[in-house]
């Protein structure tokens, strides 16, 4: 009988560390490929050219470094022509894991694993869910977002409270 009652406790735990963990996205890619506004090369300063009003324009960029998972990629804030801002990621490549969600953070990107939990620990924008763990996304950025106090981006797992890997935005 305790051997039963052991076993059928061992089986629900399993079962219970399976559904928090879900380790089976660790194995499992979702490429996206949107399409990435483009945007022109800046003038040079002491060019007498103005920018396009017609064309998207970067206002902010940075190259992710990874944190608690090996990650590389783009990120770039970028104004509309109609006055919308997205947030361009190119390039992306991470692991896949539980709810991972793109986050604009007022913290600034720490390397290493002192980094991991600094975005959570800052005023951020959460973009909504991570729509792939590879290629080229883009997420709108609300209106009302105050980009004045944003210094990053970062692929944040909601469910660990732990960054994936983070890019400084300047620009």
């Amino acid at each position: 009988m305790r051997v039963l009652l052991g076993l059928t406790v061992a089986a629900a735990l399993g079962v219970a560390a399976l559904a928090v963990f879900q380790p089976w996205l660790l194995f499992v890619d979702v490429r996206v490929e949107e399409t990435l506004p483009s945007t022109p090369p800046a003038p040079a300063p002491s060019s007498s050219m103005t920018a396009d009003p017609a064309a998207p324009v970067t206002l902010a960029s940075g190259t992710f470094i990874s944190h608690e998972h090996a990650t590389t990629g783009t990120a770039s804030i970028v104004q509309q022509p109609d006055g919308s801002r997205v947030l361009a990621i190119a390039g992306l490549d991470t692991s896949n894991g539980p709810d991972l969600h793109v986050w604009l953070s007022a913290a600034d990107v720490v390397e290493g694993s002192a980094g991991w939990h600094t975005a959570g620990s800052a005023a951020y924008v959460d973009l909504g869910p991570l729509k792939g763990n590879l290629g080229d996304q883009v997420y709108e950025i609300p209106p009302d977002a105050d980009l004045t106090a944003i210094r990053s981006v970062t692929i944040w797992c909601v469910r660990f409270s732990v960054s994936f890997g983070a890019a400084q935005l300047t620009g």
